[in-house]
């Protein structure tokens, strides 16, 4: 760490510690949470409130803000190694492009799952191109719910493994705010602030994150790996008068996004990763995207009679990247290049600072424009039949989404270790076209509580029409419409799911539903369909929670999409039909806490998944992941264990924890048997250490450690080359609340 950071944040730390003691808000106070009647107004999120998961239908979780800040992560990926039956594939190490799967669903840029923010569909195309590459930025949440079989009917489109949804910070009932610093190694600034206040009918909420680091990699012959985020939010709020008829509330949400990030496609050869895992060739070294991404968002609440609400939002967010990267040398892929560096020996010299000829290199434009828009209503009505009461919900969304690729090829020299560009390619001639989609989503579920039982019966109905023009890319224009196709898909998703409660500790569960994930606009590829079933139990007394859950999801027919990510080697956007497969598996957690009331508390928890995912046909397929495949193959990139276990000890005014995380080796390409050798990853413990001091009611200074061991592992082979996790990583920081 720098001197001069360490000197500011002891500074800023003195100043703090000498301000005058004020009433402080704990984690799950009133005065930083929403009102609770807010909470269960809002039908729009996923659950809203941890007392929503226990009466769910199906495997839940909700991390709230106290779980949340015992490791203060600012990588998704680690926040959610908490959760049992997710999966996650690294890529950069810092968790700003994350790949997140549920329950074998697949991990390639969470295209696979549907993702939201505040119950809105967040990805910046989400029916056209979901892996398009924005995730928002963790350190503005305020919880996570994660939502698996027949619960995740109720978010759709894609309902295979489940739905995650990131609770952002609320308007607090209080005139109060946060400040965050945190400083580290290779210039890390963790930076996060926001200040709210509600009156008796008006209030709102402004938040800001800044994030920055030179990175843990080093490129030959210099230059910086890193990146600077900025992201700020603000939300105002209106809320009817105390004695109006009918409660009413309305919020305006505005954000803006962007990144600097100096990220590449390009790893690493056996060799060169066990020589120095944190190595960058010369070749990446103008490997850059630049992100811009823009939300607005108005939400209405009506409570229009005691047993009858409606939530209804407009959203709309626009999303412009350029990712100017490496792509392959004198038309050699740098996957296939990384994978054979014998056979290609002179690409490979290039890649590594060699002289080589003109116009052997190739970096694309990877400039692309997103744009998602629409409405969603979900009307609420609450009755009873007899013994039973019935929470019913009927959901509408209209949505219109596109995707504009507008890229072009430069050409370069290495020339003694520096790129030298030697071809300018215009604007358009690499890539011109546009993929637009429109869906028309329905859905009616109904909660039935009936004695011991919880009855949860739904069903989902998606109408998307797509479309993919084709323009000429000889001049780059859009006066030339080489093709247009236009594609429909109607789906029905039904879904069940019963709650027995046993007694006033024990809760048995399951469910059954349809698993869909829609195609891309132009694709040859029919739906992929499942059908996903699960069944569990819960347990919950006093200090000790537990949950135990099976499930298997039997598709009928996989479809696997050709992405930049999973290593191209295909054209982007292709779709391949991997016909039958079957994931099955098993999750557990368990939470407890040996201090119990007690002046001392010491939780402990953990995680645990196993999975087995095979291929019930065989085939042959373009899809490099897949290859030639037999029935009886493993799935790629989906480890058969994983496990998170976390121990802790918490006085009045200090804090310690610890998590380890066991991520098993994964195949990286469908097979059988022991993993051959260049068709894996690693794998490893990761260790991850955590402290803080409460100075007074204000002010906390805190600690982490990320993979305290220093680990050295494999993540992943894809997009190209061998990619380390973090090496071990040091933040110290402060958090200043009023």
């Amino acid at each position: 760490m720098e001197n001069t950071g360490m000197s500011t944040l002891l500074r800023a730390a003195i100043a703090l510690a000498l301000l005058p003691a004020a009433p402080a808000f704990a984690d799950g106070d009133t005065a930083t949470n929403p009102d609770e009647t807010l909470v269960r107004l809002d039908r729009v999120n996923v659950f809203g409130s941890r007392h929503e998961v226990a009466k769910t239908a199906g495997s839940a979780h909700y991390l709230d803000e106290a779980t949340l800040r015992k490791f203060n992560y600012r990588d998704v990926n680690r926040v959610l190694r908490q959760v049992p039956g997710v999966y996650l594939v690294e890529e950069e190490g810092f968790g700003l492009r994350p790949n997140i799967g549920i329950r074998g669903s697949g991990t390639d840029r969470n295209n696979r799952i549907t993702v939201m923010e505040d119950g809105v569909l967040i990805a910046p195309a989400p029916y056209a191109a979901p892996a398009a590459y924005y995730f928002p930025t963790m350190a503005r949440m305020h919880a996570v719910e994660v939502k698996k079989g027949a619960a995740s009917v109720q978010a759709g489109p894609r309902t295979t493994g489940g739905a995650l949804n990131l609770l952002s910070t609320p308007v607090p009932t209080e005139t109060s705010g946060e400040f965050d610093l945190a400083l580290g190694e290779n210039g890390t600034l963790l930076s996060h602030g926001w200040i709210g206040s509600m009156g008796e009918r008006f209030g709102g909420l402004v938040e800001g994150v800044r994030q920055e680091t030179h990175g843990f990699k080093r490129i030959d012959g210099g230059g910086d790996a890193g990146y600077e985020l900025n992201d700020f939010v603000a939300k105002l709020r209106w809320t009817s008068a105390p004695d109006a008829a009918r409660y009413q509330q309305l919020d305006l949400k505005l954000g803006r996004n962007t990144q600097d990030s100096n990220e590449t496609y390009l790893g690493l050869t056996e060799d060169d990763f066990a020589a120095d895992p944190n190595r960058r060739y010369a070749a990446s070294r103008l490997d850059n995207i630049q992100t811009r991404h823009q939300l607005f968002e108005l939400r209405h609440l009506i409570e229009l009679s005691d047993r009858v609400d409606l939530t209804t939002v407009a959203y709309r967010t626009e999303f412009q990247r350029n990712w100017y990267k490496l792509n392959d040398v004198q038309g050699v892929s740098i996957a296939r290049i990384l994978d054979d560096p014998t056979t290609y020996a002179s690409q490979y010299a290039w890649l590594t600072g060699a002289t080589s000829p003109a116009n052997a290199l190739r970096l694309r434009n990877n400039n692309r424009g997103y744009y998602a828009q629409g409405l969603q209503s979900v009307l609420g009505v609450d009755f009873d039949t007899g013994a039973a009461r019935h929470d019913l919900e009927f959901g509408l969304r209209l949505h219109r989404d596109q995707e504009d690729r507008y890229q072009d090829d430069d050409r370069y020299q290495m020339v003694a270790g520096e790129l030298v560009r030697t071809t300018d390619g215009a604007p358009g001639t690499q890539e011109n076209r546009v993929g637009d989609a429109e869906a028309l989503s329905l859905y009616v579920q109904d909660t039935i509580e009936w004695g011991n039982w919880i009855l949860t019966p739904g069903v989902r109905y998606e109408r998307i029409d797509l479309t993919r023009t084709n323009y000429s890319t000889a001049t780059g224009l859009r006066d030339v419409v080489l093709s247009t196709v236009e594609t429909q898909v109607d789906e029905v998703i039904p879904g069940l799911g019963a709650t027995y409660l046993l007694s006033d500790d024990v809760t048995l569960f399951a469910s059954v539903h349809r698993g869909f994930n829609p195609p891309g606009p132009a694709s040859g590829s029919e739906s992929e369909k499942s059908v996903n079933a699960e069944f569990g139990l819960r347990y919950g007394r006093d200090a000790l929670s537990a949950e135990l859950v099976g499930f298997v999801n039997d598709y009928s027919n996989l479809v696997g999409t050709c992405t930049a990510s999973t290593g191209g080697n295909c054209n982007i956007g292709d779709q391949f039909d991997g016909g039958e497969a079957r994931i099955s598996g098993l999750e557990a957690s368990l939470a407890y806490d040996f201090g119990g009331n007690g002046p001392l508390s010491i939780p402990v928890s953990l995680a645990y998944t196993y999975t087995n995912a095979e291929f019930r046909n065989s085939f042959s397929s373009d899809f490099e992941e897949w290859g030639d495949v037999a029935s009886g193959d493993q799935l790629p990139y989906l480890p058969e264990h994983l496990l998170h276990v976390e121990a802790g000890l918490q006085g009045e005014r200090w804090r310690v924890g610890v998590a380890a995380n066991y991520l098993d080796a994964m195949r990286t390409v469908a097979g059988r048997g022991a993993i051959p050798a260049g068709e894996g990853t690693d794998s490893a413990v990761v260790w991850d250490l955590s402290a803080g001091y409460r100075v007074n009611e204000r002010l906390e200074l805190y600690g982490r450690v990320e993979n305290l061991a220093d680990e050295t592992y494999v993540v992943a082979r894809r997009p190209a080359g061998l990619r380390p996790g973090q090496p071990r990583a040091t933040v110290l920081g402060l958090r200043y609340q009023f």
